[in-house]
């Protein structure tokens, strides 16, 4: 019943991506109230401390809060979430870009190649 996780990268590093990617597609909502430490731990097959250095984290950089007694929730803070959706953006591009220029393509190569494969989808 838990996830899969790489070997190369912190476990609590890969749940905040995953956590990041559900805010960005809208599997989890503004002001949405996130599992419990204990039921998140569970669900991701992981130490529930785990899971708490995860809610602080989100909570340092402001993609969640922790409400006393009540848990913790994605922020509702439009800004935030925003500047999450470019960040995230901007390192799929980079790592794109970068994967490009190993192989040898040039800027108008990628621009070509994208403009190629965006056609082909209409």
């Amino acid at each position: 019943m838990g996830e899969e996780f790489h070997t190369s990268k912190p476990i609590y590093l890969q749940i905040i991506e995953k956590i990041h990617r559900k805010i960005v597609r809208n599997e989890l909502k503004l002001g949405e109230k996130l599992p419990s430490v204990r039921e998140m731990a569970v669900q991701m097959g992981v130490n529930p401390n785990t899971i708490q250095r995860t809610y602080s984290e989100l909570e340092r950089v402001g993609i969640v809060q922790t409400k006393r007694g009540q848990g913790t929730f994605v922020t509702e803070n439009v800004e935030v979430i925003n500047g999450l959706k470019e960040k995230l953006q901007e390192e799929i591009i980079e790592a794109f870009v970068t994967n490009m220029e190993e192989l040898g393509f040039s800027k108008e190569d990628m621009i070509t190649g994208i403009n190629m494969y965006f056609n082909k989808k209409e």
